[in-house]
């Protein structure tokens, strides 16, 4: 190695050595935070130490519950059965009944990171039933639903045994880590 390549090594490992002390101006250094509760995982990669792999249709159970408050709403909780986390990003492709399409998504819902469920942790959506003044087309009463997660088989969480009022107004959040945070829209 020439000197003149000595000299240029030299001089990157004392800018690098001075960036990593001005990172840690305020004195206290690097600190590790714990683990972290989000993680971005596409279909087809594997868990690591710091990844989950996708939320799986055969390591969860999904219920669909009533809700008095607010009114025409439907409060679907996604659980974690496996023995590892997984990572559960976007919204329920919910469809009720026999209808062609599957209930549009509510945009203002959508979280900041996707959610990542330790085994026995849920997820929540909540479920805009029918437009509140009744001025949606195509009103129906649905006894069937089914979710679709990305990977693994639907889900058929039952619904109350009278069924549910629809119609085009059908709208769901993106899953959530509350079931209040999943209503309150």
């Amino acid at each position: 190695m020439s000197a003149r390549s000595v000299r240029l090594l030299a001089l990157i490992a004392v800018a690098l050595a001075a960036l990593a002390l001005t990172a840690c101006r305020n004195g206290e250094g690097v600190r590790d935070e714990g683990p972290s509760t989000a993680s971005s995982v596409s279909p087809g990669q594997t868990s690591g130490p710091d990844r989950a792999a996708p939320c799986s249709g055969s390591r969860t159970r999904t219920t669909a519950t009533e809700v008095s408050r607010p009114v025409d709403h439907l409060l679907l909780r996604l659980t974690n059965t496996g023995t590892a986390n997984c990572a559960l990003t976007g919204y329920p492709v919910a469809r009720f009944g026999e209808a062609p399409a599957s209930a549009r998504p509510a945009p203002e819902t959508r979280p900041r990171s996707p959610l990542t469920l330790s085994p026995g942790e849920s997820a929540y959506a909540g479920v805009l039933l029918s437009s509140a003044d009744g001025s949606a087309a195509h009103p129906r009463t649905a006894r069937t639903l089914t979710l679709t997660l990305p990977t693994g088989p639907a889900a058929h969480p039952a619904l109350p045994s009278n069924g549910v009022h629809v119609d085009d107004g059908l709208t769901v959040t993106y899953w959530l880590s509350s079931g209040e945070a999943a209503l309150m829209y």
